[in-house]
């Protein structure tokens, strides 16, 4: 099992070096599949203990660079890339292990506090090594440190820029880790988050962590707290080495930056060709000459609000963390799952308090229809109706589910916290047993009204066949979600509710279809819900209907005769049921999949 040693109080990381040689990516652009070059043979070396800005104008390639040095590019590009550990090169799993990526928007969960977020992050990512009082002292250590002690029973989707990039950064410490990247994490504060964004950083650096990120145009205050500045332009390196060594090495090459002016701002305008085109002669001497100050040796040490405050070795409380088993996570991801559905209204109150209501609104509109031998047709209208409506309500929810989750998920995903198969087992055990309840409620208040069966035996059957369809139309509302974007999903799960409608046996009878057609309507869930719910309440023998004295002849007082008239005699209840269970579990490991595919697509 992977372990990695945890210290208290944001100890010195495990250092190691990110080299990479030769780097060149290229991309298909147009029609004819032209190929584009996005970054040129690059070389460079980013350091333990630094704080490295990846810099250069729009275009230039950060963003590639990042990619690759994070693991979301693996393929597609030639060179090579080495993790350097104080002993020895790190495998690609290990060093995977051992990093983590912060992305520009900061994905969380909005209904969780500060405490409850790191919390779960800590309980995904340590495990039960430390006990519960520790792992709060741990917690606490980090939030103050990053200045979210006082924030920590406020909820996530009320913090402000700073507070959430601050508590996306809290939530990666927690084991540890040598290596960081971030994407552009001054994206959207003003100058003081920036540099209090930046200063948590540079001092995370100082405890031996590789800290790579991305920044546009920093001021000049930011720009001098960087370590390392890896600058390029037109996917070539124009400059790597310290912020402090930007304007003697443009002075160089005969650039002299005014006085009072930011370097920053500088060297972008010269790489932006503002001043003609030096890149060329930029590029080859950055190739051969890296301007990196010396790096002093790197004590143990840690940030707190008021400076650094020093450790030696032998002050360090050393615990070894076994990273906890995906059987253990899974009970905490099933944990946060129901919170977040308990939290949620619109997701569960609102949702069963509508089921009542169209219950309701249905059991009035067809009340004494399953009671009336002359309204029998009516009440096949009622069947028809409640399969549309728990389609709908299930199906058009599930599309815009795991887009919705997607950005946290991936971010959590590629971080380790979790696999994929963990989270997805934990969703549906939680969510299911919510589905079940929206169709029992439902079922309960439209069934009694409208007077079906008072039989213990068929109300069961009704209810199975109801949350099956609930089921089955999730499931095709997720593989939507996870294959196509939400509009495009919606539009197609109305429009492919609409075709199962035409072959549900109603409005369109078996018997009166081309036999081609009669064929297809095996392909629709809506047949096989349609026939076992009037399997449920006209089948298995029920006695004859009354029928009201002043309605001279009672055509359906013998419930066969419908279920004749719409070819339903033949069918098989459980054979129904066994069917619709088959294509949930089919459905769900296809949105398993596609949903796989889609986390590595736009990773």
């Amino acid at each position: 099992m992977y372990q990695r040693s945890v210290l208290l109080n944001l100890p010195k990381a495990d250092s190691i070096d990110i080299e990479f040689t030769d780097i060149e990516y290229q991309v298909r652009v147009g029609y004819q599949n032209s190929k584009k070059t996005i970054l040129h043979e690059i070389n460079g070396c980013f350091k333990s203990g630094e704080l490295t800005a990846i810099m250069g104008p729009s275009g230039a390639g950060k963003s590639s660079l990042l990619n690759i040095l994070t693991g979301f590019q693996r393929n597609g590009f030639e060179g090579r890339v080495d993790y350097v550990g104080a002993r020895a090169k790190h495998k690609w799993q290990d060093y995977k292990k051992s990093s983590c990526y912060i992305l520009q928007e900061d994905q969380l969960y909005p209904l969780f506090t500060v405490n409850e977020a790191i919390t779960m992050a800590a309980d995904l990512k340590l495990g039960s090594s430390l006990n519960r009082k520790a792992k709060q002292m741990l917690i606490d250590e980090i939030l103050e440190n990053l200045d979210l002690l006082k924030s920590k029973d406020t909820r996530c989707d009320r913090l402000s820029g700073g507070q959430k990039k601050r508590l996306s950064i809290a939530l990666e410490l927690i084991d540890n880790p040598p290596v960081m990247f971030l994407d552009e994490p001054t994206t959207g504060l003003d100058s003081s988050a920036s540099l209090q964004c930046i200063s948590t950083l540079r001092s995370l650096a100082k405890g031996s962590r590789t800290i790579i990120c991305t920044i546009h145009q920093p001021s000049a205050a930011i720009y001098e707290m960087f370590d390392h500045v890896y600058l390029l332009a037109e996917g070539r390196c124009v400059f790597q080495g310290s912020a402090l060594n930007t304007v003697a090495y443009f002075s160089s090459h005969g650039f002299n930056c005014p006085k009072y002016h930011n370097p920053a701002d500088f060297m972008i305008e010269v790489v932006s060709q503002e001043y003609g085109d030096f890149n060329d002669t930029l590029a080859v001497t950055a190739r051969k000459k890296v301007w990196r100050s010396s790096t002093p040796t790197i004590k143990s040490e840690i940030f707190t609000n008021n400076g650094i405050r020093r450790y030696s070795d032998e002050a360090k409380a050393t615990v070894l963390i076994n990273a906890p088993s995906e059987f253990n996570k899974f009970w905490i991801l099933l944990n946060r799952c129901f919170i977040q559905l308990y939290r949620d209204w619109t997701v569960t109150h609102l949702k069963l308090i509508l089921h009542f209501l169209v219950g309701l609104l249905l059991g009035l509109l067809y009340v004494g229809t399953g009671s009336d031998g002359s309204k029998t047709v009516n009440n096949m209208g009622y069947l028809l109706v409640s399969v549309v409506y728990l389609c709908y309500t299930s199906m058009m929810p599930a599309i815009l589910r795991f887009p919705s989750e997607l950005p946290v998920l991936r971010k959590e995903h590629f971080n380790n916290w979790y696999s994929l198969s963990t989270y997805y087992v934990a969703f549906h055990v939680a969510n299911l047993p919510v589905q079940m309840l929206f169709a029992a409620v439902y079922s309960s208040v439209s069934y009694f009204l409208s007077n079906q069966p008072m039989d213990r035996e068929r109300f069961l059957m009704f209810l199975a066949m109801a949350i099956l369809i609930t089921f089955v139309a999730e499931s095709i509302g997720l593989v939507l979600g996870t294959t196509v974007n939400p509009v495009n999903g919606t539009f197609l799960g109305a429009i492919g509710t609409a075709v199962m409608l035409a072959f549900a046996g109603f409005l369109a009878l078996y018997n009166h279809m081309p036999i081609f057609m009669y064929y297809v309507s095996y392909l629709s869930y809506f047949r096989y819900a349609m026939e076992g719910m009037a399997q449920a309440l006209y089948g298995f023998n029920r006695e004859k209907l009354p029928c009201p004295a002043e309605v001279p002849y009672c055509h359906y007082r013998n419930p066969s005769t419908i279920l004749v008239e719409l070819s339903m005699n033949d069918a098989k209840f459980w054979m129904d049921m066994l069917i619709l269970g088959v294509n949930m579990v089919v459905l769900r490991l296809v949105a398993y999949c596609t949903l796989k595919w889609k986390i590595s697509k736009t990773a």
